[in-house]
């Protein structure tokens, strides 16, 4: 069984930023593509960022630009960095884990228990 941990959700004012954090137990954790998703209040779980294996990265457009994510094999561990935040980014942010990087839900075998970030305006 492979456990995702989250952690770094918090309240942030217009403009502000937060790291988040995901620690994986797994031991395939280095050879697996890594995203991050989120679900606003009222809408569609969403696609945010993911990063491979190798480090490549894939933002959505609404993101771009001002979020960052990046991963440490060693510690098993995955990151998104969120600066310039807006009201729009509010929602629960979830970890995920799958064998390739994807855009879909379906595309991950493993997830978080996902972390609230608010973003007051």
């Amino acid at each position: 069984q492979v456990q995702l941990v989250e952690s770094g959700g918090g309240l942030v004012q217009t403009g502000g930023s937060l790291r988040l954090s995901c620690a994986a137990s797994g031991r395939t954790f280095s050879s697996d593509a890594m995203g991050w998703f989120r679900q606003a209040p009222g809408k569609e779980r969403e696609f945010v960022t993911a990063i491979r294996s190798g480090g490549s990265t894939y933002y959505a457009d609404s993101v771009k630009g001002r979020f960052t994510i990046s991963r440490d094999n060693a510690k098993n561990t995955v990151y998104l960095q969120m600066n310039s935040l807006k009201p729009e980014d509010t929602g629960i942010y979830y970890c995920a884990k799958g064998r390739a990087i994807s855009s879909s839900w379906n595309g991950y075998d493993y997830w978080g228990q996902g972390t609230q970030v608010t973003v007051s305006s």
